[in-house]
């Protein structure tokens, strides 16, 4: 069988069973089987593959038919360039939290934590970024932390990073020129509207199993004791909460509040000041 025959077939199995993307998917699955970046497939089409190759793909596809996420398949995730280890006790870094790093990065900052840092795609973003900084990453799972740690070494960050299991700022002793955090945002009523891959992920890393605001409701009343003067707080939120989480940097007197958009316009991001 070719490599384009397998592909045909694997594609139209994850179209049968309702994948949204079930041609990107397959080549996605079949160049990471190949051992090949997907964008050298077309080179390898008509190609014979070997028992194994065959046998991996397979077995890719039969796991995608679950809704499990080709990151999770594979093993890593693509983000701001760079390449992250996942597994199910994290989240599948988006590319929307990419408008977290940009909004980062769009300042200057030499000391910062990552609140909830799940498989420390932001934090070890932010330390590969900025050569001179010095990262903190928090997270209450274990299971978590031991993910985060792997990217830690894989890209060589050991020396300018901390990781350390606690519950937001719980284990945290010292301030910062920025506090950054994706937290759970999701509601327990838009958690039913998901979609199947999510069940995949942690949920204690998407819900609050309330109106998703909990976190906000402890991280920003928190932030001022460790920002030092002028230091900055940024959250990523859900779509519809600009106004209510932006509402609580102003209630408790954050400044030059902000509300910054994702790549389809929607409010993705809150940031603020701590004036000191």
């Amino acid at each position: 069988m070719t490599v384009q025959h397998a592909l045909r077939q694997g594609a139209i199995t994850l179209q049968k069973a309702g994948i949204e993307t079930p041609v990107l998917d397959a080549e996605k699955l079949m160049a990471a089987c190949l051992g090949i970046d997907v964008g050298r497939l077309a080179l390898h089409l008509s190609e014979q593959l070997t028992e194994k190759s065959a046998t991996d793909f397979n077995l890719c596809v039969s796991e995608r038919e679950t809704g499990k996420p080709v990151s999770q398949i594979l093993g890593w995730r693509e983000f701001y360039g760079r390449r992250f280890k996942i597994n199910s006790k994290v989240l599948d870094p988006r590319p929307d939290t990419e408008i977290l790093v940009e909004t980062a990065l769009s300042h200057d900052f030499y000391s910062f934590a990552d609140l909830g840092t799940g498989s420390g795609c932001i934090l070890l973003t932010l330390l590969a970024e900025r050569p001179h900084s010095t990262g903190v990453g928090t997270d209450i799972s274990e299971a978590a932390l031991k993910v985060a740690e792997k990217n830690m070494k894989l890209h060589n960050l050991e020396n300018r990073c901390a990781l350390i299991r606690g519950n937001w700022f719980d284990a945290v002793d010292r301030q910062f020129d920025l506090v950054v955090s994706n937290p759970p945002y999701v509601s327990r009523q838009e958690m039913k509207l998901l979609s199947v891959e999510v069940s995949h992920e942690p949920r204690i890393a998407l819900t609050d199993e309330g109106d998703g605001l909990d976190a906000f409701r402890k991280i920003i009343p928190q932030s001022p004791c460790y920002l030092r003067p002028m230091g900055r707080l940024m959250v990523e939120i859900g779509w519809k909460q600009g106004d209510p989480v932006s509402g609580m940097f102003h209630e408790r007197g954050f400044a030059d509040v902000a509300v910054h958009s994702d790549y389809d316009g929607r409010d993705r991001v809150v940031s603020g000041v701590w004036p000191g």
